[in-house]
């Protein structure tokens, strides 16, 4: 993979400014990496957007209004093995989840992404190389307020072992849980707070993982061309095969935090409640989006201030209480 960052560090803006106001970058930027599936090199860039864009992805390789994907829930068109997004003119761009998580975690609201093929780099795996483009682009507030989807009631999906649910809650939560027959993972819970600035320190740097006899018949198939040891965690039975081993015991659990950030925030902006998934992956994570935001009684579209003094409150007495 190749990151470019030819700018001074551009850092964020005031934490004030952050929660209440939108956000883009100051500078636009570059990299270059495989995609994961397809295995062609790629080429994306970052760019600065005007308030109320949101995250837009632009294919530099096909002309005029085709071109442009929203990243909006209601536009994934596959979900088997990462998030893909399709257009009208069925145009898609494909493992959009890592950057999205790594634009929500850092604040971003407005975004516009080139991408010169239909699948984003996979980098190693993680987030953690979205996060250092962002850094180095820098992060600028706009004169426009954030605006944020408060959860009004629970709403809940399941797939066979598959379930997922979202409450009202005085913050932004996730709790995952896993359970696989490898002692590689076994049973794993994780509870993340989003509002509490610890995306970059607990979620961007744990990585995709799979299996070994799944990788082999993938790649069989014609799928998970670019796929390594470089920018996955590859488990044989009870064996991490990375060198290295894990970034983290739990890593497994912190990527499927990472994926249902990113799955999620392309709701079109962050969620007040909390996410609680067992066993999750994109298409239920897509199914429960879809679900709450069917349903006009179960959340609503609010100013990011009109929520933080209570959560505030919440948060000084060193509490976190559903709403």
């Amino acid at each position: 993979m190749r990151v470019s960052c030819d700018t001074e560090l551009g850092g964020s803006s005031t934490s004030v400014a952050a929660r209440f106001r939108q956000q883009t970058l100051k500078n636009s930027i570059y990299c270059s990496g495989t995609g994961l599936h397809g295995g062609a090199r790629v080429a994306m860039s970052l760019h600065p957007a005007v308030p109320d864009t949101g995250v837009v992805f632009r294919r530099s390789d096909i002309e005029g209004k085709d071109a442009i994907i929203q990243g909006r829930y209601d536009l994934v068109s596959d979900t088997r093995l990462c998030t893909t997004l399709s257009n009208e003119a069925g145009v898609s761009v494909a493992t959009v989840e890592h950057l999205m998580a790594a634009l929500a975690g850092c604040g971003l609201d407005n975004v516009i992404v080139e991408i010169n093929g239909p699948e984003l780099p996979i980098m190693d795996g993680s987030s953690e190389p979205f996060v250092f483009l962002i850094d180095c682009a820098g992060v600028v507030a706009q004169a426009a307020p954030r605006r944020v989807i408060r959860v009004l009631k629970p709403v809940s999906v399941a797939d066979g072992a598959s379930t997922a649910s979202i409450e009202p809650w005085m913050g932004s939560s996730i709790n995952i849980e896993l359970d696989f027959e490898t002692a590689v993972i076994g049973r794993q819970s994780l509870f993340v707070d989003m509002l509490a600035d610890s995306f970059r320190e607990k979620l961007s740097r744990a990585r995709t993982f799979g299996f070994l006899h799944e990788v082999e018949a993938l790649q069989a198939a014609g799928l998970a061309r670019g796929g390594s040891m470089e920018n996955a965690v590859v488990i044989s039975g009870d064996t991490v095969l990375n060198e290295g081993g894990l970034r983290f015991d739990d890593e497994c659990a912190r990527h499927k935090a990472l994926d249902c950030v990113g799955d999620l925030y392309l709701a079109g902006a962050a969620i007040i409640g909390h996410f609680h998934g067992v066993r999750p992956g994109h298409a239920i994570n897509n199914k429960l989006l879809r679900k709450l935001l069917a349903d006009e009684t179960a959340w609503e579209l609010v100013d990011m201030d009109g929520v933080a003094d209570e959560i505030d409150m919440v948060e000084a007495r060193g509490e976190l209480v559903r709403a």
